[in-house]
């Protein structure tokens, strides 16, 4: 795995505190293991923090959860760096989260990447406006409806250069995208409804 390294100071905020309704849910995070044991508690104290920080991880939010937990902040800094959910420089409105996995590498997912690369840039960049970003991820297990991408919090699924450039464009305007299969299909189900145990006269006699 690379080296993740925290963003330049320049673009580190010089403190950081959870809002009181963040405070709240952390200590319920917290009183869910035993007493000794709330250090456990540092993944999702992480990931709120970095939700309310715009999408990623500063060093002052790290270290605000330390302290919140008792830790030592190299502790928090370890687990920060480890898990590439965490991002730990500034992404867009809307960060891409394209899965580069066999199978949706083998679904079409290169012509995704190149629209990325096309309309965003490399892996990492904001563009100016500071609406996308982009990064490629493993395995998201959306793997039936391949290729797929994860946008913030949503999957978009069965893509292709025309549905994934829609999603984009529409985000862009500021309009509501549905997430799920693009391609009209009801979640995993096969397109045009069911193709097996649809003759009815299999069940006349039950």
């Amino acid at each position: 795995m690379a080296v993740r390294r925290l963003a330049p100071p320049a673009l580190q905020p010089k403190d950081f505190a959870f809002t009181k309704a963040n405070a709240e849910w952390a200590k319920k995070q917290t009183e869910k293991y035993p007493a000794g044991r709330q250090q456990s508690a540092i993944i999702p104290l992480l990931w709120k923090a970095q939700e309310q920080h715009d999408g990623w991880l500063p060093e002052a939010a790290i270290r605000h959860c330390a302290e919140f937990l008792g830790m030592a902040h190299i502790r928090a800094l370890e687990v920060a760096t480890f898990y590439t959910m965490f991002n730990l420089e500034p992404v867009g409105k809307f960060h891409v989260q394209f899965c580069g996995t066999t199978p949706c590498r083998l679904r079409g997912a290169g012509a995704l990447e190149k629209i990325c690369k096309k309309r965003i840039g490399e892996q990492g960049h904001v563009t100016k406006d500071g609406m996308f970003s982009w990064v490629e991820v493993e395995c998201l297990g959306a793997c039936t409806n391949a290729p797929m991408v994860q946008i913030n919090f949503d999957f978009y699924e069965d893509l292709d250069e025309k549905s994934f450039t829609k999603v984009l464009d529409d985000l862009a305007a500021g309009k509501t995208v549905k997430p799920g299969p693009q391609n009209g299909r009801q979640l995993s189900a096969p397109i045009g409804g069911p193709t097996t145990l649809t003759d009815k006269s299999i069940y006349e006699k039950r």
